[in-house]
């Protein structure tokens, strides 16, 4: 089977944080290749989004995740501190943006060594899930020993040539838009696309119609 089940995710989304958990479950049991692609956030391929944004967008936002994260039993608290320097008054961007850089590119460099996914889930939960100053101390350095990892060497990697993990991101955004979206949390299935954190559960309905896709039970 020539299938794969692409994942894109942002560690800026609390909607693709709030999925994790399912998007994992829906890996392990793939028997087509699993390939993580994490992009940059809307706020850097965007960087005016929110500053034009109608301000009911924000209000909406802030409701339904905190409501999704209580039905789905999650921990969630805003970030401390923002994946994204921002000023929230305004909405407008700083200039430099080290956070977001930084561990977008790290879960690229775990991608290229198989451990993406799972070193996504593990720094998500550093940001999301309560962890203050999360970029800080040994907080990364004990979320990429978790899935196997050495922190060190991922940033060495990284370090050595920043511009070529930059043009991975910007593959994975191209490839993302050629699946038919631009969102995150993105499934794309055999071509197909499941944007949103609940549309998990319909992704992996369309996997188990095509026989071979999901291992069996």
């Amino acid at each position: 089977m020539s299938a794969t089940l692409d994942i894109y995710v942002t560690l800026r989304s609390p909607y693709s944080y709030l999925a994790t958990g399912r998007i994992v479950a829906l890996a392990a049991e793939s028997a087509v290749p699993v390939i993580f692609r994490p992009v940059y956030p809307i706020a850097i391929k965007t960087p005016d989004f929110f500053e034009k944004s109608d301000p009911l967008w924000l209000s909406y936002f802030v409701l339904d995740i905190a409501r999704v994260a209580q039905m789905e039993g999650i921990p969630f608290v805003r970030p401390d501190p923002d994946p994204i320097v921002q000023d929230l008054a305004t909405g407008k961007l700083a200039r430099e943006q080290p956070f977001i850089r930084r561990i977008t590119r790290l879960a690229q460099a775990a991608a290229d060594q198989g451990a993406g996914l799972a070193f996504y889930a593990e720094v998500g939960k550093l940001i999301f899930g309560g962890t203050k100053d999360w970029h800080q101390g040994a907080h990364l350095s004990e979320a990429a020993q978790a899935v196997g990892l050495d922190l060190a060497e991922l940033d060495a990697l990284i370090a050595a040539d920043p511009d070529a993990y930059d043009a991975k991101l910007a593959a994975n955004y191209e490839a993302q838009r050629e699946a038919g979206h631009w969102g995150t949390p993105l499934l794309v299935f055999d071509g197909e696309p499941f944007f949103g954190q609940d549309r998990v559960a319909m992704c992996r309905w369309r996997m188990a119609e095509r026989p071979g896709a999901l291992l069996p039970a």
